[in-house]
């Protein structure tokens, strides 16, 4: 599982032209599920995300998380974390998780994060999505559970 968590102001995904997710302050997060992923290794890292300590203290330094800040997230599915471009310039998908499964656990991340975070939106899974963001530092943090798990 591979979570690119972008520190944002302001974001937004839509769909179709609809807006379908907006937050502000807060942490885009582009959420990408292996084959090999389970609910176990989910929540590890939601536990890992949510304590994130990357918002600035009254110092400067990035002391605070998520909670801290009252921050708001945004989960977008993103199958094309697991590119493999090792063999010609064409990316392979072997590695990413079958659609029933990511779906299952992308919801399931939802959740989770949900009973800890009071706003949580998320974009529409398998569809084409239109992502707009503020990056705030710019700050970006890759949590793969391969490291973390």
């Amino acid at each position: 599982m591979k979570f690119v968590v972008q520190r944002v102001s302001k974001a937004s995904v839509t769909v179709e032209n609809k807006l379908v997710g907006e937050i502000g302050k807060g942490f885009l997060v582009l959420l990408g599920v292996g084959k090999e992923d389970t609910k176990e290794i989910a929540d590890k890292l939601v536990k890992k995300l949510l304590g994130l300590r990357i918002f600035e203290d009254e110092n400067g330094k990035t002391n605070l998380s998520l909670l801290d800040v009252s921050g708001e997230l945004l989960l977008v599915s993103q199958f094309t974390l697991y590119a493999d471009c090792k063999k010609g310039n064409r990316p392979s998908f072997i590695n990413a998780g079958a659609p029933d499964l990511a779906n299952e656990l992308y919801e399931y991340i939802i959740t989770k994060c949900k009973e800890t975070i009071p706003v949580v939106e998320s974009g529409s899974f398998g569809a084409e999505m239109k992502v707009e963001l503020v990056n705030d530092g710019p700050f970006t943090v890759i949590l793969d559970s391969v490291e973390i798990c």
